[in-house]
């Protein structure tokens, strides 16, 4: 059936099952037949284009260890090659070569031409002048989860594919198609279970299996997902009628989203994104249902891509952001040199975290992939997501040009060809989802208005002591003295806060701040960003009576002992804690069943055993010492976060105004969950902190906090708001940082470990000289 799909048969292809794509390119860099360097013949050469997915790259690390060179090829000097290509010459030579390019770019969505395999397997082009005859690797992943590939007409001899890319399972089984002239010259070294025909234990005997297929498919294959591949291709092509089919619609999407998104523009003329692309999205043949882009202000800065994905959630939409294991693609369209790479790299920045712009430059871009199941609604949804973000510095109302909202079937249809199929089906269909019409426009506009704000001015004072005891520190200058206002934990994590006004300090922060937490029946932690009425579960703690006692609208108060429980633990893997698996014990049937029928879902409490550390996470230690042993309850990055009021009163300006509704700040201060609020005169001034002491408490400032979509759900009540989280990101100029993560280093003292409200907060201020305190008003 898979041979069938690709219109071949099993005399011309065999098909090995893998892991997936990765194990299938691994498996070619191990058994092609390679000549090394140092012997008498010419060496083989393994070449790759640089647009290539980083499975495809990484087969340079297996060719060095056998002593054969890499050369990376880029696009231009393929396709400069191609215009200039010879007759076709008998390749001079017996030395196998390999060139690997992918059939469709994962980062732009370029459609290479196919006719490169015939052109370069006849010698009419060549990667690099080099005697030989070569074989060619395309990686068709990405291709075939939207094109359609005749393997009778194009005959690569490899073809990795991944069939969850297709039809979305299974996940763990890929394939590498083999053309059968090249089958028997493959080596193989390692023999595991079923890939034997007969071998000795004793002696260094071995007979491999007869079958390709069998002498490379080490181990147990995933045979139960083999059998479900034959209903996915049915139901594949029942559904859609085949992947021309899909080609056709899936590029239709592409097309008409990337049309209206070109048109954006704000009112100064400037463009909404930056689309990173290789072709015109005229033709399905030369371009997949892939668009790749940044955000950008109205001054033409680039918006980071992470503050993009945290909007993206707020409508239910998923995108993929970073390089997207295409570094060479990415460095070509974003301008990123090695060095930079480099630089990058020494500044933090690796590859899958959130660090969007260093020096105000991207370190990466937004990609949008369309499926066989995308449909028109879904390219609205995104396109109403650009519009009503409103990603504008500005106090403009609009900030876009008016005239965007006049697009017309006409504009639509103005990059494209009449006479191709494809882009007429797309047109009559964008004829019909007026994306940009006037009742989109007036519900997106309300959520674009923005009002300036100062902050009040306030009166200098003297210095503040000095709190460090081995430097001497910058100290903030004047302003009001600085005290803390309000003091909350989180008994459970996602749950409601329980305020006091004064709490002991314990060794993993504020005394059982966040140590129980709600899972799932696979053992996941449950937050609010799947389950909001977790804050309608309000948990205090009666250190008396050495109880936590949990309550909830309509439902009789339960109470959990706070002694620690030496019963059966159970190791459950909670990825929003460090990605650390945790040790913990389950709290009973009791509060399981009590928690389950409030929530409406089967669920259950669990805390965190007593011995359990988690080291800190360096990410959010950036320029500090890396702390040793700091130990952690089941928080998401650090012991405290703290607020400042401040700052919540200039955010309300923000939030009212666009709502058009009042606000209380203590609503706002609830959405924030922070464990220790404090009135500073100046909002934001706590992001030039270094360190803080409270009492006989020493705090390091760990790193901001960058909020995500809970401060959308209203703590009260539960409802979700996404006005919240845009109003922050315009309020803070396109980031969404609020607050600030600390680290406790308690001194030595014979005071105890108590926080209180009224305590008097002292802050040192950062070194960095890149960072200078706001000027007070006399200044």
């Amino acid at each position: 059936r898979i041979l069938q799909h690709f219109h071949t048969t099993a005399e011309d292809y065999t098909i090995i099952f893998t892991s997936g794509c990765t194990a299938a390119l691994k498996l070619v860099a191990e058994a092609f037949p390679w000549v090394p360097e140092g012997i008498k013949q010419p060496s083989s050469r393994f070449c790759y284009l640089t647009d290539s997915h980083t499975s495809v790259v990484g087969m340079r690390g297996i060719t060095a260890s056998m002593n054969v060179l890499s050369v990376p090829v880029k696009p231009k000097e393929m396709l400069l090659s191609e215009k200039s290509r010879s007759p076709a010459e008998e390749q001079n030579g017996t030395t196998p070569h390999l060139f690997s390019y992918p059939a469709q770019s994962n980062f732009s969505g370029i459609k290479y031409p196919l006719s490169w395999i015939q052109d370069i397997k006849s010698g009419k082009l060549c990667p690099i002048k080099i005697p030989g005859k070569w074989f060619v690797l395309l990686d068709a992943a990405s291709y075939v989860s939207t094109s359609p590939l005749d393997l009778g007409v194009h005959q690569a001899d490899f073809i990795p594919i991944s069939f969850y890319k297709i039809f979305g399972f299974p996940t763990g089984l890929g394939a590498l198609l083999v053309n059968n002239r090249i089958a028997p010259f493959l080596r193989k070294t390692y023999f595991g279970g079923g890939t034997a025909a007969a071998y000795l234990a004793g002696e260094d005997f071995y007979f491999p299996q007869t079958s390709i297929a069998e002498r490379f498919e080490d181990g147990t294959v995933s045979f139960l997902d083999i059998i479900a591949l034959k209903h996915g291709f049915d139901v594949l092509e029942r559904l859609t009628g085949g992947m021309e089919n899909i080609k056709q619609h899936t590029f239709a999407l592409a097309h008409y989203t990337y049309t209206v998104l070109s048109a954006l523009k704000y009112a100064n003329g400037a463009p909404v994104v930056r689309i990173y692309r290789d072709t015109d999205f005229s033709s399905p043949d030369v371009q997949g249902p892939i668009i790749n882009f940044n955000m950008l202000d109205e001054n033409g800065e680039v918006i980071g891509f992470s503050q993009v994905d945290k909007m993206a959630s707020l409508y239910n939409i998923h995108v993929r952001t970073g390089c997207f294991c295409n570094t060479g693609a990415c460095q070509q369209h974003l301008g990123i040199s090695n060095e930079d790479i480099r630089r990058n790299l020494q500044a933090g920045h690796v590859c899958g975290d959130d660090r969007d712009l260093i020096d105000a430059r991207p370190t990466g871009s937004v990609r949008i992939s369309f499926g066989y199941m995308s449909t028109f609604e879904d390219a609205q949804t995104f396109l109403k997501f650009i519009i009503a973000t409103g990603f504008s510095r500005s106090n403009n109302e609009i900030p876009f040009q008016s005239s965007v909202t006049k697009l017309t079937t006409e504009s639509v249809r103005s990059p494209v060809q009449d006479d191709h199929p494809s882009c007429n089906n797309a047109n009559k269909l964008a004829s019909r989802m007026h994306i940009l019409d006037r009742e989109l426009w007036d519900n997106s506009s309300a959520a674009m208005k923005t009002v300036s704000w100062q902050p009040p001015e306030t009166e200098s004072e003297s210095m503040r002591a000095a709190v460090s005891e081995t430097a001497v520190p910058t100290c903030r200058r004047g302003g009001k003295p600085i005290t803390v206002t309000n003091i909350y934990l989180y008994p459970i994590k996602s749950c409601s806060a329980f305020e006091v006004a004064e709490w002991p300090v314990g060794n993993q922060g504020l005394l059982y701040d966040r140590n129980w937490m709600v899972v799932n029946p696979n053992g996941v932690c449950m937050t609010q960003k799947q389950e909001p009425r977790l804050c309608l579960v309000n948990p205090s703690i009666d250190l008396k009576q050495n109880i936590m006692v949990i309550q909830a609208e309509g439902m009789d108060p339960i109470s959990v002992s706070l002694e620690a429980n030496t019963g059966k633990e159970a190791v459950i893997c909670e990825s929003k804690v460090c990605s650390h698996r945790v040790k913990t014990y389950d709290c009973g049937e009791r509060i399981a069943g009590w928690l389950s029928m409030f929530l409406g879902r089967s669920c259950r409490l669990i805390r965190q055993s007593s011995d359990i550390k988690k080291n800190r996470h360096q990410k959010n230690a950036k320029g500090l010492a890396p702390a040793t042993s700091i130990s952690l309850s089941l928080v998401n990055e650090a012991q405290y976060l703290l607020i400042n009021v401040a700052s919540i009163l200039y955010l309300k300006e923000h939030i009212s105004a666009r709502l058009e509704e009042p606000l209380e700040v203590e609503e706002l201060i609830q959405r924030f969950r922070a464990n220790i609020v404090i009135s500073a005169p100046e909002s934001f001034e706590e992001e030039e902190w270094a360190e803080i002491s409270i009492g006989s408490l020493r705090f390091e400032v760990v790193g901001p906090c960058s909020r995500c979509q809970v401060i959308c759900i209203d703590q009260q009540s539960g409802e979700r708001n996404k006005e919240f989280l845009q109003s922050l990101s315009a309020a803070r100029g396109r980031k969404t940082n609020f607050g600030i993560y600390l680290m406790n280093q308690p001194l030595c003292s014979s005071f105890p470990d108590i926080l209180s409200i009224g305590s008097q907060v002292l802050p040192v201020l950062k070194e960095n000289p890149e960072i200078q305190p706001p000027p007070s008003s006399e200044e």
